[in-house]
């Protein structure tokens, strides 16, 4: 995370001419904070890089069908003998409004609060030569005024917006019409798209709900068989108000089963005038099956035209009317929704689904009777967790918390190392690992940071630990999954490493750790889809975008911009062109070193592809005979198995992806036996907690007849 902080000083440079900020970034590897001097305009570069707007352009479906619902508008209002007047609302590249013109609108108004966006749209615009009929205005739609001296010089008869997430009013789309019909056009005007609807399916499945609720834990000892259960306030509670969105097409089949037939919760027609304020909406239906009500599968589509024919749809593959011809996006998914708690159905039995909604947010209940309490918001009320683990813990820590499996190799690790008399000091966030060591037996645990149980519990950092802290006894046995809720990258839980260096006076001389040691692996890839996301678009629909692509090439230059990104690869598919590689090895029984850990080697490419990303994962060796993965679990002819089975792991992996010919895109073929060289590979500044890291990973391209990669760190000095 980085923080503009301008308060804190800045001068000009007057060389550069632009202004510095100093900003304050957390590590999530060492645990400080850190400030550096960036340009002003560096949160800017950030949302450029990591925004959607190439995967927005790569959507053939979502273009193809803006495309023709805008041409239908424009000749139904000239078929009226009117102007047509376009109002165009978060225009991003003008791509909507260019279209609008194409298609014979007189005049477009064209929206847009990003200014970094709107002065690219600007450009945009210019290139393609409709700058007379085009104008940019860079506000936000509810400060947009209209007149003779206002920002439109009249109201618009055709609105055209995408303002729409997965969620499909996430990111303010209901504000956003209920002012623009208000204020901006005329009424009953034609809005491409018309409507949007928004479906549900209720389903049981052990996997999705294992992201919500803790599960009991099993733990065999000599004597008996010990459970650990959740808390009854844990339990009973409502969980986390947001919606969880996924890649739902890459969920198998087998994974849950289907409770409902697919349900029409709700529809927004976009013509007329749309309403902000909070309602909610029910339907009736019988349980195709008897099981437990557990998860809301929740997706819409979008009518570009008042007859239907012109439909956008989010359907996953089981209800789609064309599964073989999904349009892959990463803009738009579907919804997970969690009921507060699962409840059973029989078949043939008939109960009540209702959606309610605010003005950014929806949310489900499932009743048996449709009860007029919940006019009184009754059933209306926002979930809102009660019991703390759901701020703690995100989904896929829950999943991980609930593997069974992996929690079987912990148990086991700890049978080998933990003695009767052994005092154990667990580091990490919000881990089980002292309840499940005071099952196996221990004499005395102490517990860094946060979890509530018969367990002592220091609420403190640990190099501010003391021996009174401790009992003033030494630690023999030092714990960690590791797992922190700041990390979003593997190595990022490396911080364990620091705080094991940390806490070195206070550890028994013959202190055994757990894990023992952590390994960097990596692995070249080619992406079915996931390029998509960062690859250059050119030219879109017939109208030009390269300035587009040059803006996000421009903020990838940006030091934190060219950092290896989380995405949890199990919802992306890949397949490998290398073997998996170790790359760098880190031993928590010593501390950190004081010098840099640095490696370098080649990777051979064993098969033919397109070579899109290095994916990057960690390794925890908890005993010399077992180890826990982050990341590749299993590749059976190229193709990867990302992640637990049943189950995602609390960190997405690492991905890194590559530059062909200095910009991110379709990477160019390699063939099988070509090999990159990889000149040293200098690792996060692994010396002492006091010296700075900089995580900027990257790849650079050299003369080669294959594009030899280098690949390397930055090290700040």
């Amino acid at each position: 995370m980085a923080v503009v902080a301008a308060e804190a000083g800045e001068e000009y440079d007057g060389l550069a001419g632009t202004m510095k900020v100093f900003c304050g970034r957390a590590n999530p590897t060492t645990g400080s904070v850190e400030w550096l001097e960036e340009d002003e305009h560096y949160d800017y570069h950030q949302e450029i890089a990591r925004s959607s707007y190439a995967d927005m352009l790569h959507d053939k479906d979502r273009n193809v069908k803006y495309y023709q619902g805008i041409r239908a508008a424009v000749k139904r209002v000239k078929e009226k003998g009117q102007t047509a007047i376009v109002l165009d609302i978060g225009t991003g590249t003008g791509l909507l409004s260019m279209m609008a013109v194409s298609a014979g609108a007189d005049f477009c108004y064209a929206i847009e609060v990003f200014k970094p966006m709107a002065d690219a749209a600007v450009k945009i615009v210019e290139k393609n030569g409709f700058s007379d009929k085009i104008k940019i205005i860079n506000k936000h739609s509810t400060e947009v005024s209209v007149g003779p001296d206002g920002d439109m010089q009249c109201y618009a008869n055709i609105l055209v917006t995408e303002l729409f997430d997965t969620e499909l009013i996430g990111e303010g789309a209901l504000p956003s019409y209920e002012h623009a019909h208000k204020n901006l056009v005329e009424e009953n005007c034609e809005a491409v798209p018309h409507r949007a609807t928004v479906y549900a399916q209720l389903v049981e499945s052990k996997r999705m709900w294992s992201w919500n609720k803790l599960f009991p834990i099993h733990i065999q000892t000599d004597s008996v068989e010990k459970i650990i259960v959740a808390p009854s306030e844990m339990e009973n509670c409502p969980g986390a108000p947001s919606v969880y969105d996924i890649q739902l097409n890459q969920m198998p089949s087998g994974d849950f089963t289907v409770l409902s037939n697919v349900l029409t919760m709700f529809s927004v027609d976009f013509s007329k005038q749309v309403y902000s304020s909070p309602a909610y909406h029910t339907m009736q239906f019988e349980p195709l099956v008897s099981g437990r009500a557990q998860v809301v599968l929740s997706w819409w589509d979008i009518d570009m035209d008042p007859d239907g024919k012109i439909k956008c749809s989010m359907a996953p593959y089981w209800v789609h009317s064309d599964p073989k011809n999904i349009q892959w996006r990463d803009h738009w998914m579907q919804c997970v929704y969690f009921l507060p708690n699962e409840e059973p159905v029989v078949q043939g039995e008939s109960l009540y689904l209702t959606a309610h909604r605010d003005d950014y947010c929806v949310w489900y209940h499932l009743h048996k009777t449709r009860n007029e309490k919940s006019k009184s918001n009754f059933y209306g009320e926002r979930p809102i967790c009660e019991c703390q683990a759901h701020l703690l813990w995100n989904r896929p820590r829950f999943g991980e918390l609930n593997d069974q499996t992996r929690t079987e190799q912990y148990i086991q690790a700890l049978k080998k190392v933990l003695k009767a008399d052994s005092v154990c000091l667990c580091i990490s966030d919000g881990s089980l690992l002292p309840i499940l060591a005071h099952c196996v037996g221990v004499e005395q645990i102490f517990k860094v940071n946060h979890l509530e149980d018969k367990i002592n519990i220091i609420e403190k950092r640990p190099e501010l630990l003391t021996s009174a802290d401790l009992g003033d006894r030494k630690i023999s046995v030092l714990l960690g999954e590791p797992f922190f809720t700041t990390s979003l990258l593997p190595w990022h839980n490396l911080y364990f490493w620091y705080a094991r260096t940390a806490v070195t006076e206070h550890l028994a001389d013959n202190i055994t750790i757990l894990p023992q040691a952590a390994s960097l692996h990596m692995v070249v890839v080619e992406f079915k889809d996931l390029w998509r996301i960062r690859s250059p678009c050119g030219n879109c629909e017939g109208f030009d975008v390269h300035i587009m692509d040059d803006m996000i090439k421009h903020s990838l230059d940006f030091r934190e911009s060219q950092e290896a990104e989380p995405h949890p690869l199990w919802e992306y598919s890949s397949r490998c062109l290398s073997e998996p590689q170790r790359v760098l090895t880190f031993d928590f029984c010593r501390p950190v070193p004081q010098q840099p850990l640095s490696a370098k080697g080649s990777i051979s490419l064993q098969r033919p592809g397109r070579s899109h990303g290095v994916v990057l994962w960690m390794e925890y060796h908890l005993t010399a005979e077992s180890s826990i993965s982050t990341g590749l679990i299993q590749m059976l002819n190229a193709q990867v198995s990302w992640g637990e089975e049943g189950a995602e792991h609390g960190q997405s992996e690492g991905v890194v992806a590559l530059r062909h010919g200095h910009c991110r895109g379709p990477a160019r073929p390699v063939h099988r036996g070509h090999v990159w060289h990889l000149p040293p590979y200098v690792s996060p500044q692994f010396c002492h907690p006091t010296v700075k890291l900089s995580r900027s990973l990257f790849c650079e391209y050299l003369d080669s007849p294959y594009f030899s990669s280098a690949w390397h760190r930055v090290i700040d000095t």
